[in-house]
C-alpha cells in the first residue's frame, strides 16, 4: 500500500513539474529532489532485489552524466537536466528505452508545436498560463516530455508496475 502511494506521488509531481514548466519554463531544485528522494523509500519498502535496484540507481548516474553534458552544451535546462535523472531512478534500466523514446517523441513534438506558434499566432492572444513558451525568447517545456516519457514507461518499471497493474493498465 505505502509502494502504491509513492508510485502516486511520484507520477503525480511528474504531472505537476511539467505544468510548472510549461506555466514558467522552469523546474524547481525541490521538485526534482524529493522525485528523487522518493526512489528511496519506495526502494527500500518494493522487496526487489539489490541488483535490480543497483540497475535503478546506474541507471539515473547513466542519466545525470548525459544530461549534464547536454545541459553544458544548452541543449536542456538545469531543470530538466535534473529531472531527467531523478525520473531515470524509477524507470530503471528496463524501462528506460520507452522513457526516452517517449520523451524524444513529445520533446519532439512540442518543439515542432511551438515553432508553428510562434510563425503563427501573437503571443498575446495565448493563454497566460502557458505564454512563457510563446515568447520570442522562449524555450521549450520539456518537462512535458520528461513527465510523458515518466507515464508511458512506468508499466515497464519494476518500482512502478504494481500501481499499474493496480489500476488496470499493467501489461
Amino acid at each position: 500500500m505505502i509502494l502504491f502511494l509513492l508510485s502516486g506521488l511520484f507520477l503525480a509531481l511528474c504531472i505537476f513539474a511539467a505544468f510548472h514548466d510549461v506555466n514558467s519554463l522552469t523546474i524547481p531544485n525541490w521538485l526534482n529532489l524529493t522525485i528523487a528522494g522518493l526512489f528511496v523509500p519506495a526502494a527500500l519498502i518494493s522487496g526487489l532485489p539489490l541488483e535490480i535496484l543497483g540497475g535503478h540507481v546506474l541507471a539515473g548516474a547513466f542519466a545525470f552524466v548525459i544530461a549534464v553534458g547536454l545541459y553544458a552544451f544548452r541543449i536542456f535546462g538545469g531543470g530538466d537536466a535534473k529531472m531527467i535523472p531523478a525520473v531515470m531512478l524509477w524507470m530503471g534500466p528496463g524501462a528506460a528505452f520507452s522513457f526516452v523514446f517517449t520523451m524524444a517523441l513529445i520533446g519532439g513534438a512540442c518543439a515542432l508545436i511551438l515553432l508553428a506558434g510562434k510563425r503563427s499566432i501573437p503571443v498575446e492572444v495565448i493563454p497566460g498560463f502557458m505564454r512563457a513558451a510563446f515568447e520570442p525568447n522562449g524555450g521549450v517545456p520539456y518537462g512535458v516530455a520528461i513527465a510523458a516519457g515518466a507515464i508511458v514507461a512506468g508499466s515497464a518499471s519494476p518500482l512502478l508496475a504494481g500501481f499499474y497493474e493496480s489500476l488496470g493498465l499493467g501489461g
